[in-house]
């Protein structure tokens, strides 16, 4: 008798999760790249700049002064005292040392969250177009995903019409991203404010309020968190980190910040899941939140310029559709006119056949919209050169040949 080892040992918990796709194809892309093909890969979601030097510095001191041992598990007091201030500084939030958590990345602060408050068959509210990992957190916390839907034509917005369709008995939590990946989209105060007031009275409901771009942002826009807002600011828990805005992502710093009770839960779990976060890591994180800020408006000059070259050159090819972003570093191209062609012998049915298509004939990686519950739609990330994002509009229109 042959038994399937898979199938009687794997649990429906991780049975119901999805890996990520963009991590996905951002590894065969690496694997098409090392066989010797000339990939250009749209796919990742960081910065292609280096490290700044002094925060590398700031490391390279602790490990010099073997700072190499056990932290904590919410991270070493420096490190959140300044979370704390940088909050009340740039956000106009008072929280104490004590209300905030160092994870390992915003991953693991978001995922501790929906450990800590989720129970089976609750409800996770989200908007789509949504970061990947959102949905499949709420399935590892035995939770629901509850989807509003939006598109191009509303920039990616929803209205507090769609958010109080949505709630019900068993809504648990909101999620709120601005700026958003994978769109860009930045809501302003007003859209805001509005949109919490559909919460205000809802007391049984958390928010949280992932702000990990909040200062990628573009144009006039401005971003404003949540947490501001006195009617709701007891329920809205402030997710961040130092992997966007200082070019920082394998470092994985993340923090929450919320009310005591919800971060002391927090660390409960990661006591047991993973302790404290890297200690040298924290060190470089304490610097770049209290060190020199001039390095992300450089950053956020250079977004701008490749923002606007590719916005004016994606819309020129017949099939696509692109809307200017405000934040972030993403475009979520609308393809919908593309699907049921046929292109280079290729019948193009999805989103999902079309980044296949751009991939495997055009060495082009992109992230399909299914991955963000955006069907018809591919997501681009424009954190690298000029020159590189030049080749790619070249292969999107070598690719796409629509007359």
């Amino acid at each position: 008798m042959t038994i399937d080892l898979e199938e009687k040992f794997l649990s429906e918990r991780v049975k119901s999760v999805q890996e990520s796709q963009t991590l996905a194809i951002g590894a065969k892309a690496q694997k098409m790249k090392a066989e010797g093909h000339d990939v250009i890969a749209l796919s990742a979601g960081e910065p292609d700049f280096p490290t700044p030097d002094f925060i590398c510095a700031a490391a390279i001191q602790a490990i010099k002064e073997n700072f190499t041992k056990y932290t904590p598990v919410p991270g070493i007091p420096a490190l959140r005292k300044a979370i704390a201030d940088k909050l009340q500084k740039d956000n106009n939030l008072s929280y104490k040392p004590e209300q905030i958590i160092v994870s390992n990345g915003g991953k693991q602060a978001l995922i501790n969250i929906f450990l800590a408050v989720c129970n089976p068959g609750d409800e996770v509210i989200m908007q789509a177009p949504y970061w990947v990992s959102y949905p499949e957190m709420a399935h590892l916390a035995d939770a629901i995903p509850v989807i509003i839907n939006s598109d191009i034509n509303s920039d990616f917005k929803i209205t507090p019409e769609q958010l109080e369709k949505a709630i019900t008995e068993k809504t648990k939590i909101f999620v709120f991203n601005s700026p958003s990946n994978p769109t860009g989209t930045v809501y302003s105060e007003e859209e805001i404010r509005a949109l919490m007031a559909v919460l205000a009275n809802r007391k049984d409901i958390l928010i949280i309020s992932d702000e990990i771009y909040e200062y990628l942002v573009y144009d006039q826009e401005k971003h404003f968190s949540p947490a501001q807002i006195p009617e709701i600011a007891d329920r809205v828990v402030t997710v961040n980190g130092v992997s966007k805005a200082y070019s920082m992502t394998g470092w994985r710093i993340g923090y929450a910040a919320g009310p005591k009770w919800l971060i002391d839960a927090c660390i409960k779990i990661q006591s047991q899941v993973s302790s404290n976060p890297a200690s040298i890591s924290q060190k470089a994180a304490l610097a770049a939140i209290t060190g020199d800020q001039s390095i992300i408006s450089e950053m956020k000059k250079a977004f701008v310029e490749r923002r606007d070259f590719l916005y004016q050159e994606l819309n020129k090819i017949k099939g696509l559709r692109v809307n200017s972003p405000k934040g972030a570093f993403y475009m979520l191209i609308s393809v919908e006119d593309l699907l049921g062609k046929t292109l280079a012998g290729h019948k193009i049915n999805s989103a999902y056949e079309f980044a296949g298509y751009l991939l495997e004939k055009h060495y082009l990686a992109v992230v399909p919209g299914e991955a963000f519950g955006a069907d018809g739609y591919i997501r681009i990330s424009y954190a690298d050169s000029m020159e590189t994002l030049s080749k790619a509009v070249d292969r999107f229109k070598n690719a796409i040949n629509l007359e």
